[in-house]
This record gives C-alpha cells, structure tokens and sequence, in this order.
C-alpha cells in the first residue's frame, strides 16, 4: 500500500495540470493579436469556429455593402444569429482589426471607425476567439472573457445563451435588412419579460402586446444546453416556460429569433436527414414554436399603425401573421409590407356644394376589424341608416356595422385585422368604376332625350373647360417653382431614379421623406442629395412647395443648397448639394470628441445661417426643426443648415404666427404647447438647446445616467454654472479645451438667454451671432424657468 498510494495521486495530478490546455484546445482556435480580416466578397473573409459550425466576418447581404455578423457555417442558408453594424453597411474594402494593443474594432475603408466591441476600458484583451457556441469572445492570457458577443445580442438567442435583465433583442427592419426595426422582446429591470412595438424610427417604447407577467421576480431568460427557452427567478427556479423543446441539440441546430414581424420564434435545423417529423419535411429551418400564438390580434395600439403598418389587415396565416391591403388599397412598398397601404383612388371631396356620395360604394369585409380608429359610434341605427351615413361623410373611409351599433372610421386606419372571432361586418369605402352622374340621372328617367343631350353636351363642355384651366395651373405651377430658385434645374421622375441607382443608398429618414444619395450624370457625376417625399402625407404639396420656395429664394454659405427638383404626378422629390462628413448628430455625439475649435465655428455658423434665414433673405423664415439631425457638414466641416420642409414662411409684414405644433420634442419652445403666438424667438430656443450640446458635447436629454441630475442638459448646465463647477461639464475635453474655459462659460451663457421660458428676454439672432462673435457684452442670464418636461416623452 505505501507503493501504490503516490502513482495514483500523481497521475491525477499529472491529469488535472493537463486538463485546462486540453480544453483550451478543443473549444477554440486563438485569434492573435494583431488579426484582420477585410471585407472583399461574400463569405471570403472569416474566421471559423473550431468545428467550423460557426463563422465569424464579412457578409454582403445584397448590393449595398457589407455586415461584420456571425452565422450558421455548414448549413447551405448561412443564417445569420448577430452582427455588428446593423444600422451602417460597411463598403469593400472594410476592415475588423484585433489590434495590437487589444482593441477590436470595425472601420470602413477610409479609415472611419464603425463598431468598438465593449468600451475603452477593456485592457488586457491577449486573443479572441470564435467559439462553437455560436458565442464570439474577446479574453485575457487566463482565458476570462472580457468580452463576448453574446452579452450584445441582436435579434437571436442560441443555446447556452442567457438574456439578463435590462437586455433586449430588436426584430430587423425587413428580413434583409437588418437596421433595428419596430419590435423589441426584452427583459426589463424589474424582471417582466415582455414583447412591445417601439415608436418607430425611435427606439422607445410603445404598446405591450406580449408578457409573462413577472415583474418583481424575473431574473434572466435561458436557452439551455437541451435546446429549452425558459425565464427563470432570482433563485434559480422556472417561472416561465417560453419554448419547451422536443428535439435534441445533438440532432439539431437551433435558434430562437425576434422576426422582423413581431414574432418570436425558436427555429431548429436537422444535422442530417431523415431526422424525425422535421426533418422528413425539408431540410431546412422549421418552426418548433412561436409566441404570441395570435400577433394580429395581440397588437392594439392606441398610438401607431398596428401589425401591418396604417390602413392595412393582418391576417393569421399558417406561417405566421400575413399583411394585406383591403380593396380600393395597395402596399406604399411591396418590399416592405409593414410600411401600410395606400388608397389607390382620389378621395371624396369634402365640397358641399358638389357632393360625391354617388361615385363610392362600400365593399363588405367579413370579420375585418380596425380597433381604435372610430371618430364616430351611433347606436341603435339600421345597417342602411349606417352606410348611407359613411357615404356621405366625406371623412369616413370604413363603417362597422354589428347588431344596430355602427362605427365610423377615418384614415389613417390603425390595428387592421381579419379575425373569424370578430364577427364584425365592415364596410370599405372605395371609389365605384363610374366616372359622372349621367347614368343616376339618366335611370331617373325625369329628362327627355332632347334635354339629356344638351345637358351631356353641357357637362362635357364644362369638363373640357376645367381640363384646360387645370392645365395652365399645373404649366404655371412648374414654372413658378422653377423661377423661384434662381437656375433651379427640373428633373424627371426617371432621371431621379438613375442618378439613386433606383433609390439604392438611403442617406437618412424623417417622419415625411426619405434621403438618398445620387449621382448626376449631366453634372460630371456630381454627387447630391435626392429627398423624395412620402406619397402618404396630405400635405406633401405644402410642404413641397415650401422647400421650393424657402430654399430656392436662398443663398448663404451656411445653408444647404437646392439645386433642382422634381414634379412630376405623385413623386415629389428634392435635390441638394451632398454634404460630405453627415449631419452633426454623428459628429458630436460620436466615439471620438470634436476638438473646442471645431464646435465653436459649427455654433458660430449655425447662428449666421439662421440670423440670414430670420432678417437677411428675401421672405423671412422660421425653420421651425433647428437640431443636430438637420446640421450638415460640408468637406471642410463648415456648418450647413438642412431640411426646410416644416418651416413656416412669414410674409414681410408679419411678426407671428399661430399654427400646428412642428418640430422636434426636446428642441421646441415652450410656447409651442401653451398655444401661444409662435415668432423667430422659437428659433433662438431651439438653438439654445442645441448650443448646450455643442459646448457640452452630449444630448440634451439622456435617460439612462447614473446620476439622475444629470439626464437633462440644460438644468444640469445651469447647476454647473451657478455653482462654478464647470470642470464638470468639460472633463472629458482635451487640455486645449479647458484652456479656452471662459469662452465655453460665455457659450453657456448665451444658451441660458437663448433658452429662457418667456420669449420676451431671449435675444434675437443678430444679438445671438454678436454675442458669440464677442461684440456684445454679456451679463448674467437668469435661471431658464422650464424644466424640459416635453424631453421625458423621447
């Protein structure tokens, strides 16, 4: 026994030392420091997972650039389970870098940088790795990871990952567009687990349509090991079970994705064929379950388009909710469904005087439904009584009608749905085939045929006249647009589809158009700007012919500049100069910080270009939307002031205005929601706001600080000043900055005055540019008495 007993001890002390490296070795390759790999074509650059059923790099999901993503490797779908740069596609040429100090990173070819995995704080990265997990993984010379992509998910979970609280997935734009989109699945803070549409293109939230109800107890979802989707407790015990599976992780791959629809599903994929009822079926992805079991009727937002987008139906299918257009309605984009229909025939005229109600008829839709639409409900009325009050309600595009109660319904539809459960009977109104009235007045049978004929001949005369005169409008129209803006050029419809490639390269989106970059042919290949207005907006020819004629009528360094247009039937599109370096959204608010020297000529420029807007062009104009979004920057980084289209033109002779709300929440005056008269002092507000940004280099509103004190701007600002503790604001600024201190202080001062609740002390825009040009001296402003309630509804 006293030989025995060491050689034992000793070979499991030999094994326990060998064991880590062997592990090591098994479960991944090590990436160096000092790797990269650049994006040439699809598929060329990666870095694979030891048993190669993972791939990590470059992928080209169509024409427009690449995605830094990981995916499913040995399957033929390469299915894609997170990536890096979503909302920005990377050109050729691309490259992700594990640099040698260990930051790992994502830059386009020229050098800008895209991604920056975790923070700057992360040191003693010594390899990455791309695990067969699915789970890629930055970590130290002792193998803890510092970080890994799994604690950043995008729109999937894989086995053996978790979602803790305060995570979230977000469901792609489109199935091939992978830009954040409208539905979120996440797990809040006080541990409900919950899925909710978001007020789209912001990220914030709007209507719950999904929960598990575990708010105060939840505390992390689980995708096991066994291929199970679970939520448990703080103590480890299952409070809700989201996916019970049934096929083994050993036969089958499996994902669970928040789908650009709404719908969360957990796919699996057979390894090989022949597995089990799934895989007899195709060899492919196949749903193993899905919540909610309903979408179409779990989504009712009071606020928002529903499921399928406005004046839509959703419709449960086998595969899951299904986006159609009621009749008389087609999709506004057949790529993308969830942007809603669009009549497809010119609406009733309101004219009293030449009613319509003969030329619409009502078209029966079976247990279709359109919740929280109704402006009007009648009760107890006949079904006749109900579709006669519709048609000749020129505001009524959709009647129900169910057991004497009748529900009248305007556009924008909201919540469309096609239900069996419903058992509603609604009634679309639609424009009939017939073009006059000749034939009703002709089975009235009150006219002979002699005074038929004449009054046929008398109507069509009328007609001609009225085709004529509308002619000449429409000739004058073009003619008027085209002389406003001083060599203004007028393009057509197909030229402006050349010149995008077919609207291929979208630049930018706002609530009423949408912004893409072109190339004129007729100009050398002059890159510009082409914003095409949205077809769905009832004031698209207001707006249109404001930009014209504001920006036409213009000419200052500091604005952008229109250079042509188009008018042709529905399309409304807008061309300007392309401003190279983006908006000054992306540039203050970016990973690096624009020196002082740079922010104080982008405020300096900004103020010039509205004091020219407010007293120095041709008709004075109120902007109305002054933020960092509608700033450019051009080569030289000079500010350009943008995006004209809600500005209110104010004749010579007027000093106010009482109009609708416009602008950004966050950058509008107060007076806008006290139904106040509006003047250019809201400008001077907003651009208050926006100089608080630029001198501090940070939003105005934040709603995730650690220091609650600190999530609106303008009161921390203040606080900062009225204590003297200024180092606060600018601690992150380079030494050179806290060098110019006092003419940051003088900044801030200026904003105070720009930002004052009563409009009465703020100072026009002249003083504003000679206060910031140092002409005017400055005294002490008085707390800004607004505590900028508006920004909390962001």
């Amino acid at each position: 026994m006293d030989f025995e007993l060491p050689y034992p001890f000793f070979f499991l002390l030999l094994l326990l030392v060998l064991l880590p490296f062997s592990n090591t070795a098994q479960t991944y390759n090590n990436i160096s420091l000092g790797s990269s790999l650049t994006a040439l074509d699809d598929y060329s650059s990666s870095w694979p997972s030891p048993s190669g059923e993972f791939a990590f790099g470059f992928r080209q999901p169509g024409v427009d650039g690449f995605l830094l993503a990981i995916w499913f490797n040995k399957i033929q779908e390469r299915t894609i389970v997170w990536s890096a740069n979503a909302g920005s596609l990377v050109p050729q040429g691309s490259q992700v870098e594990l640099t040698n100090d260990g930051q790992f990173m994502l830059k386009d070819k020229t050098g800008k940088q895209i991604y920056f995995a975790g923070s700057w704080g992360i040191t003693g990265v010594a390899y990455a790795a791309m695990l067969d997990t699915g789970n890629f993984v930055l970590a130290n010379k002792s193998s803890k990871y510092l970080w890994e992509s799994f604690e950043e998910p995008t729109n999937t979970l894989l086995p053996t990952q978790t979602l803790k609280r305060n995570s979230k997935l977000y469901a792609s734009y489109t199935a091939s567009n992978y830009t954040p989109g409208r539905f979120r699945f996440a797990l809040k803070s006080d541990g409900g687990l919950l899925l909710y549409t978001t007020n789209y293109p912001l990220d914030s939230a709007n209507c719950e349509y999904w929960s598990t109800h575990t708010e105060g107890s939840g505390f992390q979802v689980i995708f096991s090991q066994s291929g199970s989707i679970y939520l448990t407790g703080t103590n480890g015990s299952i409070l809700y079970m989201i996916s019970d599976n049934t096929y083994s992780t050993q036969d089958f791959y499996h994902r669970a994705m928040l789908e650009y629809n709404g719908v969360f599903r957990h796919y699996v994929y057979p390894k090989k064929t022949g597995l089990g009822s799934v895989g007899t079926r195709r060899q492919g992805w196949s749903s193993s379950s899905f919540i909610p079991p309903n979408l179409c009727a779990s989504i009712a937002e009071t606020t928002g388009s529903g499921a399928c987008g406005f004046n839509s139906l959703c419709r449960e299918g086998t595969e899951g909710p299904v986006c159609e257009c009621p009749d008389g309605y087609g999709f506004i984009d057949e790529n993308d469904v969830l942007k809603g229909c669009k009549q497809k025939f010119v609406s009733q005229s309101c004219d009293e005087a030449f009613p319509e109600t003969h030329l619409f008829d009502l078209q029966e839709l079976e247990n279709g439904d359109w919740p929280f639409s109704d402006y009007q409900h009648f009760q107890p009325v006949s079904e006749d009584w109900c579709k006669q009050s519709c048609l000749s309600d020129c505001s009524c595009a959709v009647v129900i009608f169910k057991n004497g109660d009748c529900w009248k319904k305007g556009i924008p539809l909201i919540n469309g749905r096609i239900d069996p459960t419903v058992g509603n009977k609604a009634l679309v109104k639609i424009r009939n085939n017939s073009t006059n009235s000749i034939p009703n007045l002709a089975r009235l049978g009150l006219l002979g045929s002699s005074a038929f004929l004449n009054l046929l001949l008398l109507i069509i005369t009328c007609l001609l006249f009225f085709h004529i005169i509308h002619h000449r409008k429409a000739k004058l129209s073009m003619l008027y647009l085209g002389g406003q803006g001083n060599n203004l050029k007028s393009f057509t419809y197909m030229e402006m589809k050349g010149a995008t490639n077919g609207f291929k390269e979208e630049l930018g989106r706002g609530a009423f158009a949408t912004v893409f970059k072109g190339v004129l042919a007729s100009e050398d290949g002059k890159p510009v700007a082409v914003k095409r207005l949205d077809t769905m907006v009832r004031e698209n020819d207001l707006e249109f012919k404001a930009e014209v004629t504001a920006i036409g009528r213009t000419n200052h360094k500091n604005l952008v500049q229109l250079l042509g247009f188009c008018n042709e039937g529905q399309h409304r599109i807008l061309v300007y100069e392309f401003m190279s370096n983006g908006s000054l959204a992306s540039f203050l608010f970016g990973e690096s910080r624009p020196s002082w020297y740079q922010r104080r000529e982008i405020a300096l420029g900004t103020a010039r270009g509205i004091l020219y807007l407010h007293e120095e062009c041709s008709i004075q104009i109120l902007h109305c939307d002054i933020k960092p979004q509608n700033i450019l920057l051009d080569d030289s980084f000079n500010a350009r002031i943008a995006d004209f289209g809600v500005a209110k033109l104010l004749k010579i002779e007027q000093t106010r205005t009482t109009t609708r709300f416009r602008g950004t929440r966050g950058y509008v005056a107060p007076e806008w929601f006290k139904s106040l008269p509006v003047t250019v002092k809201a400008d001077v507000y907003s651009f208050g706001i926006l100089l608080l940004e630029i001198v501090c280099c940070r939003k105005n509103y934040i709603a995730k600080m650690e220091d609650e004190d600190q999530m609106i701007l303008a009161d921390w600002a203040y606080h900062c000043y009225e204590q003297n503790k200024l180092h606060q604001l600018f601690r992150n600024d380079d030494d050179e900055a806290k060098d110019d201190i006092e003419e940051m202080k003088a900044y801030l001062m200026i904003a105070f005055w720009c930002i004052q609740e009563d409009a009465s002390p703020r100072p026009t825009m002249r003083n504003v540019t000679q206060m910031l040009e140092g002409t005017v001296e400055l005294s002490n402003p008085p707390n800004p008495s607004s505590l900028y309630v508006q920004c909390k509804g962001l």
